[in-house]
C-alpha cells in the first residue's frame, strides 16, 4: 500500500510541476510578445483593434471568423497570419524570427481570450 501512495503522490507532483514550467513558459513568451506587439503591431492594431479594417480585429470572434482553423488551431493560425500577411497586412516572415512569432502569436491569443482587458 505504501508503494502505491508513494507512486501517486509522486505523480501528482510530477504532474503539478510539469504544469508549473509550462505556466511559465507561456507566461515568458506572452510577457516576449507583448513587446514585439508593441513593436510591430499595435500601430495597426492597438487594444486589439484594426485601424484599417474595422470589423478584422484581433477579437476572439473576429480571429474566429476571418482566420482560418482559427477553431482547430489557434495559435498555429495566428503565427500563419503574422507568417504570410494577408491584404493590408504584411508579412513578418522576413522580420521577426520563429520565436519572436510564436511570441506574439501566444500574447494575441492569450489577449484574445481575455476580450482584450488589461490584466
Amino acid at each position: 500500500m505504501r508503494i502505491v501512495l508513494s507512486v501517486v503522490f509522486l505523480a501528482i507532483a510530477l504532474f503539478q510541476f510539469t504544469f508549473i514550467d509550462i505556466d511559465l513558459a507561456f507566461a515568458a513568451e506572452v510577457s516576449n510578445g507583448a513587446k514585439i506587439f508593441n513593436a510591430n503591431c499595435a500601430s495597426c492594431h492597438i487594444g486589439g483593434g484594426n485601424i484599417l479594417i474595422a470589423e478584422k480585429t484581433l477579437k476572439k470572434e473576429a480571429l474566429s471568423k476571418y482566420l482560418e482553423d482559427y477553431d482547430a488551431d489557434s495559435i498555429q493560425a495566428i503565427i500563419y497570419q503574422v507568417q504570410n500577411g494577408k491584404n493590408a497586412m504584411p508579412s513578418y516572415k522576413s522580420k521577426l524570427n520563429e520565436q519572436e512569432i510564436l511570441e506574439v502569436a501566444a500574447y494575441v491569443f492569450q489577449k484574445a481570450e481575455q476580450g482584450w482587458q488589461d490584466s
